[in-house]
């Protein structure tokens, strides 16, 4: 979603603060937490949930972002009274804490996005407050 929010940004779209808060994390934390999950197997199934420990105002995540792309972001309406977070204490208890902080996560995502690198074009729709994609 932070790719979504810098493309965003650099383009001049507004952002939609309707989502008012969100949690991130590396692909590379998030891959090593699901393959130390696989050790954790059962039938029930064990649950955890892989998820960044930051909780981010998008508000404030895109000035961020727009610091570091050299572009002012363009907001659209309120945030959210709330916002729908994954807790991921279990995964930091078994598995550890994630590696790369939001904070280098924003860096090396502006860093890719303004200079052009490949991307999947798969937009999060993070966004989305009632479930239809």
């Amino acid at each position: 979603m932070l790719v979504d929010l810098a493309r965003q940004i650099l383009a001049g779209e507004p952002i939609d603060l309707a989502m008012g808060a969100v949690s991130v994390i590396w692909q590379g934390d998030a891959n090593a937490m699901t393959l130390h999950s696989l050790a954790h197997t059962a039938c029930p199934p064990f649950v955890v949930n892989v998820a960044g420990p930051e909780t981010l105002t998008v508000r404030h995540t895109c000035e961020q972002l727009g610091e570091l792309l050299g572009k002012k972001p363009v907001f659209s309406g309120s945030e959210g009274p709330d916002a729908l977070l994954s807790n991921g204490q279990l995964g930091y208890q078994l598995f550890g804490r994630p590696r790369v902080p939001a904070k280098q996560l924003l860096v090396w995502i502006a860093s890719w996005v303004n200079s052009g690198g490949p991307l999947l074009d798969k937009p999060t729709k993070f966004q989305v407050r009632d479930g239809k994609f």
